[in-house]
C-alpha cells in the first residue's frame, strides 16, 4: 500500500525525534559508565598503594629499602602496573624536602607530589604517564608509594568503540521502529481523514441533489406565469426534496450525536423485541403493499425475547431493515422477518426476495452513503445508522444469503430476563430445551401477521 508523503514525513520528523532522545538517553548512559570504570580502577589503585605502605608496620625511622621494595611488591598482582616507593624527608625549618627512590627503577618524584605528601591520595603526571600517589608518616620522613594509572586510559579507551558501535545500532533501530510505531499509530488518522472527506463529498452530493431541485422547480416556475394547479404542483416537488433534505439532516445529526459517544437513552433500560418488531412489520405494511411485497413476520423460541436496549433504538434498526428489504425486494417480492429467542440470545432475521448483497460489499453495507444499487432508492444512511443502533445496544451483526434468494439481514444480542419473569416460565423454558425437537424443528410459531 503506498504511503502518502506527508504521512511519512510526520513519522519521520517523529522517528527523528525518537532517536535522538534516545541518544541522549544513552550518550547519559555510557558518560555514566565510564566514570564509574574509571573511579573503580582509580580505587582499586588506591587500595593498592595502601596495602603497599600498610604491608610492614615495623617500617620506620630506620627501614631499609630492601623491605620497603619487599612491601611494594607483595602488594602488586601479575597484572598490576609496577608500583614505585620513594622515601621523602620532612623539610623542616624550611628546608627543601629530600627525595630517595626506594624501588630499582623508579622515576623521578613530581615535584608536586613532594610538595603536597601527606595529603590525600592524588593524581600527578610523571612525563607523559598518569600516577597514582599515597604517603605515610614514618617520624621525620614520609614513604611515598606511586603507581602508574595508564590502564584507566586503556580501559576507557577500549569502551569508546563499543559504545559507539552499539549508539549507532541503537540510533538506527530507534529510528526504523519509532518510524515503523509513527506509520502504524499514524494509519488510523490517515484513514479517519481519508473517510472523512469522502464522507463530506457523499454528503454535498447528497444535499446539492435535492437542493438542485428545488432550485430548478423555482427557477421555472418564475419564468413565466402559471396557472394555480401547476404552481401548486411545483410546491409539492419542493416540499417533497425539503422532506428529503431533512431526512438527511435528521440522519446527519443522529448519527453525529452516536458518534460522540453520548446516546441519550438510559442503558438500564430494556426493551421486548417481539412487541417492538410485530408494531414496527404493522406500521410497514402500507409500503410494502404500496410495492407490491409480502411482508410477513414471525416469532420463535420460548418465553420472552428481552435485551438490554431501548425500545427506540429497537424500533429504528427494525425499521431500517424492513424499509430496505422492501425496497430491494422488488415487485411480487417477499419479505420474512421473525423474531427467534433461545436460552441466551434473542435473534432479529430479515430476509427479503431481492437481488442480495455481494461478499465483497458486505462490509461496506454500513458506510455512509453507500448504497448496493442504485434502484433501491435512499440516502445511504439507513445501514449507517442501524450499525451505530447495533454497536450502542451491545448486538453483533450477520449479512448472509436468504433462503428467499435476497440478502439476510441478522443482529442478535444477549437475551436478558424480563422483569417479574416467575418461575414457572423460566421451567417451561428449561423444559423446551430438554424436549426433543418437534418434526417442524422444534420452532413454535407466533401469529402470522400478513
Amino acid at each position: 500500500m503506498r504511503i502518502p508523503h506527508g504521512r511519512a514525513m510526520h513519522a519521520a520528523r517523529v522517528a527523528i525525534v525518537a532517536a535522538l532522545v534516545v541518544m541522549a538517553c544513552y550518550g547519559l548512559c555510557a558518560w555514566g559508565v565510564s566514570l564509574f570504570v574509571a573511579q573503580r580502577l582509580t580505587a582499586d589503585a588506591d587500595a593498592r598503594i595502601h596495602a603497599a605502605l600498610a604491608y610492614d608496620e615495623r617500617l620506620g625511622e630506620h627501614a631499609s629499602a630492601g623491605s620497603a621494595a619487599r612491601a611494594a611488591s607483595r602488594s602488586e598482582d601479575v597484572d598490576d602496573a609496577p608500583m614505585f616507593l620513594w622515601r621523602v624527608g620532612a623539610g623542616a625549618g624550611g628546608r627543601s624536602r629530600s627525595v630517595q627512590a626506594l624501588t630499582l627503577g623508579a622515576p623521578p618524584l613530581p615535584s608536586a607530589v613532594v610538595h603536597a605528601v601527606g595529603s590525600a591520595p592524588l593524581t600527578a603526571l610523571v612525563g607523559a604517564t598518569s600516577f597514582r600517589f599515597g604517603a605515610v608518616r614514618r617520624g621525620s620522613w614520609w614513604l611515598v608509594a606511586g603507581q602508574s594509572i595508564a590502564n584507566v586510559g586503556r580501559a576507557l579507551s577500549a569502551l569508546v568503540f563499543p559504545e559507539v558501535l552499539f549508539g549507532v545500532l541503537l540510533a538506527a533501530a530507534a529510528f526504523v521502529g519509532a518510524l515503523l510505531v509513527g506509520l502504524r499509530a499514524s494509519a488510523p488518522i490517515d484513514l479517519i481523514r481519508r473517510r472523512q472527506a469522502e464522507f463530506t463529498a457523499d454528503a454535498s452530493h447528497e444535499l446539492r441533489t435535492p437542493l438542485s431541485v428545488v432550485e430548478a422547480e423555482v427557477d421555472l416556475a418564475l419564468r413565466r406565469r402559471r396557472q394555480p394547479a401547476e404552481y401548486e404542483t411545483v410546491l409539492r416537488r419542493i416540499a417533497a426534496e425539503s422532506r428529503r433534505l431533512r431526512r438527511i439532516v435528521d440522519d446527519l445529526l443522529w448519527l453525529a450525536r452516536a458518534d460522540s459517544g453520548s446516546p441519550d437513552h438510559d442503558r438500564a433500560e430494556r426493551a421486548d423485541v417481539e412487541s417492538v418488531v410485530a408494531s414496527c412489520v404493522d406500521r410497514f405494511q402500507a409500503i410494502a403493499a404500496r410495492n407490491a411485497v409480502a411482508l410477513g413476520f414471525m416469532a420463535e423460541g420460548h418465553g420472552a425475547g428481552m435485551v438490554q436496549a431501548p425500545a427506540e433504538l429497537v424500533d429504528r434498526l427494525a425499521g431500517v431493515l424492513i424499509d430496505n428489504a422492501c425496497n430491494y425486494a422488488g415487485p411480487d417480492g417477499t419479505v420474512s422477518v421473525v423474531v427467534e429467542s433461545t436460552a441466551s440470545r434473542v435473534v432479529l432475521r430479515v430476509d427479503d426476495s431481492g437481488p442480495g448483497i455481494p461478499p465483497a460489499q458486505r462490509t461496506a453495507v454500513f458506510d455512509r452513503f453507500h448504497r448496493v444499487a442504485a434502484e433501491g432508492g435512499g440516502s445511504g444512511l439507513g445501514l449507517a445508522i442501524a450499525d451505530s443502533v447495533v454497536r450502542i445496544t451491545g448486538g453483533t451483526w450477520l449479512v448472509d444469503d436468504a433462503p428467499l434468494g435476497g440478502a439476510r439481514m441478522e443482529v442478535s444480542w444477549r437475551r436478558v430476563d424480563a422483569p417479574g419473569e416467575d418461575a414457572d416460565v423460566a421451567d417451561d423454558v428449561q423444559h423446551a430445551r430438554t424436549e426433543p425437537p418437534a418434526p417442524d424443528g422444534g420452532r413454535v410459531p407466533a401469529q402470522r401477521r400478513a
